[in-house]
């Protein structure tokens, strides 16, 4: 007999105010951090022509792979035929959708010119990866909503399984795109490396995982219940193993450029004598974000449940340490612009670069979070997201 489950929206609860009143207020600072951005000129911000992509990009990035590890639950779910992930299968899609909201939003908000957006919309340059990628965003959510489609209207569940596997498809291809604008940036050294776009496919999978674990807990105890233990002991080992492939994915980046005697003085300055990034390295997105969290996940005498949460927190917090590392870090090491020979002048080079985020930049990045909150919340309160009983029944 198939499990399945009966879904239910969120009920209008003190709890559901206090957290949307939350997310509402993180989401308004974003907009006045990024109207303040807009109006003053990033001038007021940490940027420079040195570092270019700061704060905000560190966190859009973080949403932008984080949403196609979210779909990870819906996909097990319907392409690899697990009923026992189904109940979470529904609230997976549209976490999905609004992470990948906030990640654009906040993009968009970054670029310096968010009223040019029609002219990026309307004029292509097929030769840039960004190009590829407004394309790889647009048609997942596309893709993600037909699938919510299938499995909210029991006419169309038969097709619930071919629109997964073509949705598992695209969020393969939309994370190979995201991690190929760091991987095709050869004149950058940190980024220029073929390791990019495995190793965001699976930074997808253990961000993804660690945020529908911490949001969907969330959402059950604003509805006042939780989690299925079995399905959420489930979850936790799938996010121990992810979190072992990233460590092991990092640890293949850095060996490889050590390999290439090009590349050590880019690695002294990450992993020896970079200051703050190397303290960060080592200290938040190892220690903290892979080592603790691997302990608590996979070693059974963790199982409680808050230890789950302490460890889906460490999580995000190490996947933010390592976007940060990795795309801040990446900059603020010096160019080669003439590779195999000397060069000095005056502008920069040879010249590690400053970079201290503003309040703004943080803003903005936060704001993107409580907007992929905010729409959540709004998805679960006005359609049935959330599984209220288990049933023999092969019922959607």
């Amino acid at each position: 007999m198939m499990k399945s489950a009966y879904f239910q929206s969120v009920s209008s609860s003190r709890g559901y105010w206090l957290i949307s009143a939350i997310a509402g207020v993180i989401t308004l600072a974003g907009l006045i951090g990024a109207e303040h951005m807009e109006s003053a000129g990033h001038w007021v911000t940490g940027m420079s022509n040195q570092v270019v992509w700061g704060v905000p990009h560190v966190f859009a990035i973080f949403l932008i792979v984080a949403a196609s590890g979210a779909l990870n639950t819906a996909s097990i779910a319907s392409v690899f035929a697990r009923d026992d992930y189904k109940p979470l299968a529904r609230l997976s899609a549209l976490l999905a959708i609004a992470l990948l909201s906030g990640g654009l939003a906040v993009l968009v908000l970054d670029l310096g010119r968010p009223d040019r957006l029609i002219v990026a919309m309307t004029h292509y340059n097929f030769k840039s990866i960004f190009a590829w990628n407004i394309f790889l965003y647009i048609g997942f959510m596309f893709i993600v909503g037909i699938y919510l489609w299938m499995m909210f209207e029991p006419r169309m569940n038969r097709f619930t399984a071919r629109v997964g596997t073509a949705a598992f498809i695209w969020r393969l291809v939309l994370t190979t795109g995201t991690g190929s604008i760091f991987g095709f940036l050869v004149a950058r050294e940190a980024f220029d490396s073929a390791v990019m776009a495995p190793l965001f496919i699976v930074m997808s999978l253990s961000f993804g995982t660690a945020l529908t674990l911490l949001i969907g807990m969330l959402i059950f105890w604003i509805n006042g219940a939780t989690m299925d233990p079995a399905l959420a002991q489930k979850l936790r080992r799938l996010l121990g193993f992810f979190v072992i492939g990233v460590a092991y994915l990092v640890a293949v980046d850095h060996l490889t450029k050590l390999y290439v005697t090009g590349h050590h003085q880019l690695e002294q300055f990450i992993l020896v004598d970079g200051g703050i990034y190397t303290l960060l390295f080592w200290g938040v997105q190892i220690l903290l974000g892979t080592v603790v969290p691997a302990i608590l996940l996979l070693l059974p005498r963790f199982c409680q449940r808050g230890y789950l949460i302490a460890a889906a927190l460490l999580v995000v917090v190490g996947a933010l340490t390592q976007v940060y590392v990795l795309i801040i870090g990446g900059q603020v090491f010096p160019l080669e612009l003439f590779p195999g020979y000397s060069v000095t002048s005056t502008f920069y080079d040879g010249v590690i670069a400053d970079y201290t985020p503003s309040l703004a930049e943080l803003a903005l990045g936060m704001g993107g979070m409580g907007l992929a909150v905010l729409v959540t919340l709004i998805g679960v309160r006005i359609l049935p997201f959330v599984p209220v009983q288990m049933t023999g029944k092969n019922q959607d």
